[in-house]
């Protein structure tokens, strides 16, 4: 059997100019990077405005669990199988991070026979959009402490900077630290920190701005701390945003590239769900909605961490309107929701599967009760997957008169995905969406955070420290209570405990600290013990990646 990266090294890709013809792309709009790569030019998708959208379908998920779930995989089928059965459709993905891609996951675009190429490139490096990204980040990190260095004539207070550095690698030893030592020469030592890329505002800025001007004035929005007095210091009071815009003027062009069957792709913008907001940027999806007739994207993790931050982040923010939502299970995770051993996933265990579908149901609700969006589960198949488990699972959906389609993309492609994508298409026309928030931009935001905790992941209360409180209120106060609620949590769980598995209820939400993302325009709460830089695991996948004696990538998965 070969491995998902033989899979992709074998593949017959299109020149990207043929990848973008099929879109109605002329080759002079595309900027290429390489034969099988390329950026679309801002000028060309202006001028797309006043073209009619095609739809847009939300590829969600379970819980996940350690088995995988497989929603990048399922959104790169489904993409596949709507051409296949004569829809024009584009898949929209995020940019992976080398954070996971060396840690815990190896690859991140898809798998089996379901990937999106060139599958090295893609994950490794891609066109740089994350390293200028980084560089903007750290940029605005420099001049702020050269200018305390320098005087201090804004007179910041350097125990309130909240402005941290980045890097796209996990990497614990860089979570809190200390700088400028060694004398005056070196700046005014204090206690800083990094985070991993995929969390810095100025990814949620590139991801969330639609035009070069909307980029410079929401980079210049950044606050990155405050004054003795506690007035807030921003980018612009930097003279900062105008470096920062020119660092990312061509990361905001979003990426072409294209499945293994050829349909196009557009992978751009990479902040994480659990940490960050965890959508592609809006720019590619909006260009995708104008040039075919369905675009299927993805939020990440849940529907409880990236589908509601795509709904009341990106959409609110956007205009954006999701019309069918496709929920991503397998039967293994199932099983391990319904407490069976990670060791045990592969033997039938019908009970397990049957108690394990509490997870999957409190999902649904959300998707349909709180977002107000038609959905579909789809069965990522594993062929450990029993005739028994499958009718548990149907017979529980068809009392909530939800469909379900087992999907076989990883092993057929697209060809194993046109049951669902048929699916899908008649739950579009035969159901039309009730879209809604999950609150109002005028609840204050201990309201918000509220919401999404009780209605969302199913817990008794919200709680903070008397600390994070004062703060609440002091951003409510200061006119920033109208912004929505980034919640940074576990994704392994409802509860903010990543051994609670299936549907926990009643539990506590603990706030352990607030940071205020004004150039994103949210407010994010993070909760629970999950880190903004994450460590690598025991055995990170850096160590099975490597080249072979003919120069090839080898361990990427």
């Amino acid at each position: 059997m070969l491995t998902d990266i033989e899979i992709a090294q074998a593949a017959r890709m299109l020149p990207i100019a043929e990848v973008g013809a099929k879109l109605g792309i002329p080759a002079m709009q595309l900027e290429p990077y390489g034969y099988y790569k390329a950026k679309i030019s801002l000028d060309y998708i202006d001028s797309l405005n006043g073209r009619p959208d095609g739809r847009l379908v939300l590829m969600t998920a379970i819980s996940p669990t350690p088995a995988g779930e497989g929603k990048t995989t399922t959104a790169v089928g489904l993409a596949d199988a709507l051409n296949r059965i004569g829809r024009s459709a584009a898949v929209c993905l995020r940019e992976p991070s080398l954070g996971p891609v060396f840690g815990m996951k190896g690859g991140a675009a898809g798998g089996g026979y379901a990937q999106v190429v060139p599958m090295e490139d893609i994950n490794l490096h891609f066109t740089g959009d994350f390293n200028a990204i980084a560089l903007a980040n750290n940029l605005l990190a420099a001049l702020l402490d050269n200018h305390i260095h320098h005087g201090n004539s804004l007179d910041i207070d350097s125990r309130r900077i909240t402005w941290k550095r980045v890097v796209d690698m996990n990497d614990r030893a860089l979570r809190d630290i200390t700088i400028a030592l060694g004398g005056p020469n070196n700046g005014f030592p204090r206690q800083d920190g990094f985070d991993i890329v995929v969390a810095s505002e100025v990814m949620a800025i590139l991801c969330l701005s639609t035009t070069i001007a909307d980029l410079k004035n929401r980079l210049g929005n950044i606050v990155v701390g405050y004054t003795r007095g506690q007035k807030p210091v921003t980018a612009r009071d930097l003279d900062a945003h105008g470096a920062m815009t020119v660092l990312l003027k061509e990361a905001l062009k979003p990426n072409l590239v294209q499945t293994l069957e050829n349909t196009p792709a557009f992978i751009h913008g990479g902040p994480f769900a659990n940490i960050a907001h965890g959508c592609n940027s809006v720019i590619a999806t909006r260009t995708a909605l104008k040039l075919t007739d369905y675009v299927v994207t993805e939020a990440g993790f849940g529907a409880d961490l990236g589908a509601e931050k795509f709904v009341d982040i990106k959409c609110r923010r956007s205009g954006l309107r999701p019309d069918a939502v496709v929920i991503v299970a397998t039967i293994r995770a199932l099983k391990y929701h319904g407490g069976a051993d990670a060791k045990e996933l592969g033997v039938e265990n019908v009970k397990a599967v049957d108690d394990g579908i509490a997870n999957l149901e409190r999902h649904l609700n959300n998707v349909r009760n709180h977002y107000g969006l038609p959905c579909i589960v789809a069965v990522n198949e594993f062929r450990s997957d029993t005739a028994a488990e499958l009718a548990t699972l149907k017979r529980r959906m068809a009392h909530h008169g939800v469909p379900v389609v087992v999907a076989r993309h990883w092993a057929d492609g697209g060809r194993g995905t046109e049951e669902l994508a048929h699916a899908v298409v008649d739950l579009i026309e035969g159901t039309p969406a009730d879209f809604r928030f999950v609150y109002q931009d005028s609840a204050p935001l201990w309201d918000k955070i509220t919401a999404i905790a009780t209605k969302l992941y199913g817990a008794g209360e919200v709680t903070a420290d008397t600390r994070i409180r004062a703060q609440i209120r002091k951003l409510q106060e200061d006119g920033y209570g109208h912004y929505p609620v980034c919640v940074a949590k576990t994704q392994y769980s409802f509860s903010t405990d990543p051994q609670l598995r299936g549907a926990p209820s009643d539990h506590s939400i603990n706030i352990r600290e607030v940071r205020l993302a004004a150039g994103a325009e949210f407010i994010v709460m993070v909760c629970g013990d999950v880190m903004t830089m994450p460590g690598l695991p025991k055995v990170p996948s850096a160590t099975k990646i490597d080249l072979d004696e003919r120069g090839r990538v080898v361990g990427l998965f």
